[in-house]
């Protein structure tokens, strides 16, 4: 088969387009011809930088989030059956500890990432555990199937996280991003006031037309200033952080308003900010992570608000597997809002 094999950290000229032999499934696994996988800032553009320190083992191939077709099926395997449309979820927890038989894998501490630990979706074929499969709903394309099980779980885990209410109102850093344009559906939804932050006029309004009441472009305008504003002095109730800019970091804590929560899962701007401890506790604030917060029930709830039309998928193009490399580059050089998806089967 075709993969994408990252040999050697740094640029995206690393990624190499090889021929490599087909896995097989086995005991409880199964064999997925990929016909989508998202590029992910973090997961894949940090990786292949400098491995993000997930401790990845080179070769590796890249891709957490892919969706296709079941070609082959391991032993002790009864579903998904061969030829069945899934999408997989990337975390293998250990399958018998109290996290994984809550459905929790997330939380495991014998956590394993398809993508990072194993190889994943940058391929042809892939091969991952049984368990790691959903089914595609038939409306639903694998471009979209990736995009929704890639982030909207991550989305109500997080709203579940901070314990998000009705009426409250809420702050999304990098609304038009990936995981930022879920949170602001996932808050709507929930019956939030959603104020979308974002760098440009541009994105902003594209977070607008997912059904943000409000925005603020943080990289012209006092972010905090503009919140408190907006809120007649109340500040936000739950901010959804997932940026981890140490020159944003700032604006989007100082907007809280007293007991706020803000959740957290990102650092792509860098991970290292400043925390002023006293407004932390004399205000009463709360900073969550949002890791392992997703529940299987995530997955199955988003594909199915997929199918029935109630989700915005921010798509922006798909590319065949073999350009991978200007995938990132495109990624990379932030030229693009909404997700890049590579198609194996795509010349």
């Amino acid at each position: 088969m075709q993969a994408v094999i990252l040999r050697e950290f740094g640029g995206p000229e690393m990624l190499r387009y090889e021929e490599v032999p087909t896995p097989l499934p086995g005991p409880g696994e199964v064999l997925v011809q990929v016909h989508a996988v998202s590029v992910n800032r973090t997961l894949d553009l940090k990786v292949r930088q400098d491995g993000g320190g997930y401790g990845v083992v080179l070769p590796l191939v890249l891709g957490v989030d892919p969706s296709g077709v079941v070609a082959a099926v391991g032993e002790g395997v009864t579903q998904p059956r061969r030829g069945a449309r899934v999408a997989v979820i990337p975390m293998v927890g250990c399958g018998t500890c109290q996290h994984c038989q809550a459905g929790n894998e997330t939380a495991c501490s014998r956590l394993r990432i398809i993508g990072l630990h194993r190889w994943g979706g940058y391929a042809e074929y892939v091969a991952v555990p049984a368990a790691n499969t959903f089914a595609i709903p038939e409306n639903l394309s694998f471009a979209e199937a990736t995009v929704i099980t890639r982030h909207f779980p991550m989305a109500f885990g997080e709203a579940r996280q901070a314990q998000l209410q009705a009426g409250e109102w809420v702050l999304v850093m990098g609304a038009a991003g990936a995981l930022g344009s879920c949170l602001v559906q996932v808050a709507k939804m929930t019956g939030a006031r959603v104020i979308a932050g974002a760098g440009s006029d541009e994105r902003v309004e594209v977070a607008r037309s997912l059904g943000a009441d409000c925005g603020v472009n943080y990289r012209r305008e006092d972010l905090a200033t503009e919140v408190v504003r907006l809120t007649e002095g109340h500040g936000v109730d739950v901010v959804f952080e997932n940026i981890g800019d140490a020159t944003l970091w700032p604006g989007a804590f100082n907007s809280l308003a007293a007991g706020g929560r803000l959740v957290t899962v990102g650092a792509h701007g860098g991970g290292m900010v400043t925390l002023d401890v006293k407004r932390l506790y004399g205000r009463r604030l709360q900073i969550l992570s949002g890791i392992g917060a997703e529940r299987r029930a995530d997955v199955e709830r988003s594909l199915q608000l997929g199918a029935a039309g109630q989700l915005r998928l921010l798509i922006n193009q798909t590319m065949p597997l073999r350009e991978a490399m200007a995938a990132h580059r495109l990624v990379e050089e932030s030229q693009t809002w909404g997700k890049i998806i590579l198609d194996p089967t795509r010349q």
